[in-house]
Parts: C-alpha cells; sequence; structure tokens
C-alpha cells in the first residue's frame, strides 16, 4: 500500500481546500499552537525518524507554532490518582500546561499488536480539558497497515475526550523501507501531500474551534 491520505473509497477526485489562502482583505489569524505528541517510547524506536521528517514540512508553515511533547521524555505513572504526589506532579508540570495551551494536536504513533502504545494512552489519560474542543491530526507508521488500526482505536479515544479529530491521516506502511539513512523519504511526492491536507484541515478546525471558544466556553 502507498503512503497516501487515508481515503474513503467514494471520496471524490477533486478535494476542498481547507487552508487560510482566498480573496478579501482581513488580516491572517494568529498562528495556532499545535503541540506534535510523539507516542511512543519503545527502545530503538523509530518515532524520531518520522517526528523529524514531519517537523521539518510543518515548522515552515505560517499557520502553527509548533510544539513537540514527548511520551520518552514523561515518565508519568500508570496508576492514576486524583492528589498525585509531588514527584508525579513534577511530571505534569513538564506537559500539562503545554497540552493545556495547544490550539491543535498532532499525534504521532506507531501500532503495536492492532493497537496504539501504553505510553500514549498513559499520557492521555493523565489529562481531560486540555484536550476538549480542539482538533487532532494523526501521522501514523507500522507494517502493511501503516498504522491505522491505531488511528482508528484513537479516534474513539479522542471522541470521549469531545476533541475533533481531522479526517486525512498521513499513514507509513512499512515505514523502516521507505527512509534512507538521513532519514529523508525515499519517495516523498505523495506524503508531502498527505502532510499538506491533514494541516490544512487541521489549521481550519483549529481556527474555527478557537473562534468558538473565544465567543462561548465550551461546557463539556
Amino acid at each position: 500500500m502507498d503512503l497516501t491520505t487515508h481515503k474513503t473509497a467514494d471520496t471524490h477526485e477533486s478535494a476542498p481546500s481547507y487552508g487560510s489562502g482566498g480573496s478579501g482583505s482581513a488580516p491572517a489569524p494568529d498562528p495556532l499552537k499545535l503541540a506534535v505528541v510523539i507516542g511512543s517510547d519503545r527502545e530503538g524506536r523509530f518515532a524520531p525518524v518520522v517526528a523529524d521528517w514531519f517537523l521539518a514540512r510543518a515548522t515552515v508553515r505560517e499557520d502553527f507554532s509548533v510544539d513537540v511533547v514527548d511520551v520518552a521524555e514523561v515518565d508519568l505513572p500508570t496508576s492514576l490518582s486524583y492528589r498525585p504526589a509531588a514527584p508525579v506532579r513534577a511530571e505534569l508540570a513538564k506537559v500539562s500546561p503545554r497540552l493545556a495551551d495547544a490550539e491543535a494536536f498532532v499525534v504521532l504513533t506507531p501500532e503495536y499488536n492492532h493497537s496504539f502504545p501504553a505510553s500514549l494512552k498513559n499520557l492521555i489519560d493523565w489529562h481531560y480539558g486540555e484536550w476538549q474542543a480542539k482538533p487532532v491530526g494523526f501521522i501514523s507508521y507500522g507494517g502493511i497497515s501503516g498504522g491505522l488500526r491505531a488511528v482508528e482505536q484513537l479516534r474513539q479515544v479522542f471522541a470521549e475526550l469531545h476533541a475533533v479529530t481531522v479526517r486525512d491521516t498521513v499513514a507509513f506502511p512499512n515505514a523502516g523501507g521507505q527512509f534512507d539513512s538521513d532519514g529523508q523519504h525515499k519517495d516523498p511526492a505523495a506524503p508531502e501531500a498527505a502532510v499538506k491536507t491533514m494541516l490544512d484541515q487541521l489549521a481550519w478546525w483549529g481556527t474555527a474551534l478557537r473562534d468558538a471558544r473565544s465567543r462561548r466556553p465550551y461546557a463539556g
């Protein structure tokens, strides 16, 4: 399966543009604060290769300011608590304010045994309001499925958290063979188009939801 945006069979060939372009003299909105969540902490993980490739493309866009949240840099216990001890509060302080400040998310996940990593679920579950009424896009990698099964499960998780997941994803099937030793994609045309589509949708939803939250706080 070639890397492409994930589309259903009845998708029209000509898709609408979700970017900020268009006629008129209205000033461009402030860049959206985009948190890129790297969801794997596995030893020898491939995530940094995919993340660096994506970030090289996301950070050049003027409609986003990018922050990287890496689960490998946060040591959160799997036992959740409403009254976390001081060491846990210190770990949460590394990440919770950044998630709260974000206006949109891209979640990068591998697929392990038809699902997503426990480390990613743990980060998600330690938070709630930080995700609400904000858009989430996905980048996935893995074997033949390219991580799409993990993404479909994550959609259900984020729906429960009142987040809005964008339709199109970026998927890397058999990811190890798609990148060279320098971390560059060997055939970048399709993945770069997929990244643009996903980020354009994220920008549209991020701006719309930011405007909505400013007018009326989300009540859940």
